[in-house]
């Protein structure tokens, strides 16, 4: 399709980032009103690696809309 290997890598990289997110295992909390990430899920970890963000960030702002 003309995608520069370099570009094809990336985005190989976005969409598993993505698929490793889609298997998250978030846990309810509070009767629905609050919600928890483990800290040891290894898709949680595979997706920050990816993506090169910060682990703990992402697992608070998963969770916390402000």
């Amino acid at each position: 399709v003309g995608v520069k290997e370099s570009h094809q890598m990336t985005i190989f990289r976005i969409i598993a980032a993505i698929l490793h997110l889609g298997n998250l295992e978030i846990q309810g909390e509070r009767d629905g009103e609050a919600c928890s990430v483990s800290g040891e899920d290894e898709h949680l970890s595979s997706f920050c690696s990816l993506l090169g963000v910060e682990h703990s960030q992402m697992q608070h702002w998963l969770c916390h809309r402000k």
